[in-house]
């Protein structure tokens, strides 16, 4: 519980881009879902690794379960 409020986890789903399809499990119904792939090192290096980001923006015009993410391929 936050400052007398209670957040629920609810079931996402992902359309679009890498990810599409994936359902996860939220709380608080976050504006945005970030979403990484792990990059392979040509050269490994200690303590050093690379990810891929891609982001998914939440649809407001849904209210019920499943919510559901859209993916921004505009997004860094």
């Amino acid at each position: 519980m936050e400052a007398g409020i209670e957040v629920r986890r609810e079931l996402a789903v992902l359309a679009g881009g890498p990810a599409d399809g994936l359902r996860i499990y939220v709380e608080g119904r976050p504006a945005v879902v970030q979403v990484t792939y792990p990059c392979e090192l040509e050269v490994p290096m200690p303590g050093v690794r690379a990810e891929a980001l891609y982001v998914y923006r939440r649809d407001h015009r849904r209210r019920d379960e499943p919510l559901r993410y859209g993916f921004d391929g505009a997004s860094p």
